[in-house]
């Protein structure tokens, strides 16, 4: 799902298996489409992908086709809890599980036991995992006949547009697919008690800030960050908050180290929250992170900062400003098209 520079392959379940897959495997072109029972349980999709928060909203595009597919057939992820429940949250899926409730793992190796009784419910399975196993393909699609089993990426092409199209769906439908998600006005308000019990004034402009990444390699120096912001500064009614999530206490240090202006912290809100304030947010700017591929997601107008190796990763949000730079050290050159991008967004 990864390639080395976003942290590589690594696995992220108990079966140890990465998510750099090969091949597309569609088990419904095969076989015909089982008829429901009298009695038996009513339908229902069930899609799979246990990466990364910025990895699973690259699915947005595809989980709405699929939605659009059978518009009466619930929908429900297979994720990280938190992640699924984000989603649910938003309304993108009807549903969250579990991705290791599924018991997938069980069906990898020479003896295969029975996956856990949910996967028994799917009537329609699109798993983005497993695609490098013939075995595992093979099993999921006894289990369930109409099933789709994908690599996660797909070379020489957006992520995004790569998933949207292992689900049958045309990426050149952009209205229809890539439409930004609206948060509930629920969670924009939370997001807004939480700005405000953090000090902003819940009048001005609001920026917000990501300063962290998963990987090193991702991360666009401090100094870059405080340039810009104090260049922003002189901008009226222009608040700051920066996001620091579990990992990001060193990058948002070093920031707060160098910007001198009025800034809030948020330190670890929950993704629901954090959709929230994003909702609050006039312009975003992050590195290729979770956090950005929610800004994006949520229609926020955004910048984002990526290397060149990981452009593939950008968002499906057309109004994203995806904007590669070099990481090692702040460029000039960089310096100056994020501040432009910046204060188009922000004017």
């Amino acid at each position: 799902m990864q390639n080395p520079g976003r942290g590589g392959g690594r696995p992220l379940h108990r079966c140890r298996r990465t998510f750099h897959d090969l091949h597309v495997h569609r088990a419904r072109d095969e076989r015909a489409r089982a008829r429901r029972r009298p009695g038996s349980p009513l339908p229902l999709t069930l899609a799979v992908h246990p990466g990364a928060l910025g990895d699973v909203l690259l699915a947005v595009p595809a989980l709405r086709a699929l939605k659009a597919g059978r518009p009466r057939e619930p929908l429900a992820l297979a994720a990280q809890p938190r992640i699924g429940d984000l989603l649910a949250a938003l309304g993108v899926v009807d549903r969250a599980l579990p991705f290791e409730a599924l018991g997938l793992d069980r069906l990898f190796g020479p003896e295969p036991r029975a996956p856990a009784p949910l996967l028994r419910e799917a009537t329609r399975v699109v798993s983005w995992f497993g695609a490098r196993d013939p075995d595992f393909v093979r099993r999921l699609s006894a289990l369930v006949p109409d099933a789709v089993v994908a690599p996660s990426v797909g070379g020489g092409r957006p992520v995004w547009e790569h998933l949207l199209a292992s689900v049958g769906a045309l990426a050149d439908d952009t209205r229809r697919w890539c439409e930004p998600v609206a948060p509930p006005d629920a969670l924009v308000e939370e997001g807004r008690r939480l700005l405000v019990a953090a000090g902003w004034d819940g009048r001005g402009r609001l920026v917000v800030v990501h300063p962290g990444a998963g990987a090193v390699a991702k991360r666009w120096p401090a100094e870059g960050f405080a340039t810009i912001l104090e260049r922003l500064r002189p901008a009226a009614a222009l608040a700051f908050a920066i996001h620091q999530g579990p990992a990001d206490g060193a990058a948002v240090a070093a920031l707060r180290a160098q910007f001198t202006g009025p800034a809030v912290v948020l330190d670890e809100p929950s993704l629901p929250r954090l959709a929230g304030v994003l909702g609050c947010a006039t312009v975003y700017l992050g590195n290729d992170s979770g956090v950005s591929h929610l800004a994006a997601a949520l229609g926020t107008p955004s910048v984002i900062l990526f290397t060149r190796d990981n452009l593939a990763w950008r968002s499906w949000e057309p109004r994203a400003n995806a904007l590669v730079v070099a990481t090692a050290s702040v460029d000039r050159a960089d310096l100056g098209r994020v501040l432009a991008a910046m204060r188009g967004l922000a004017a």
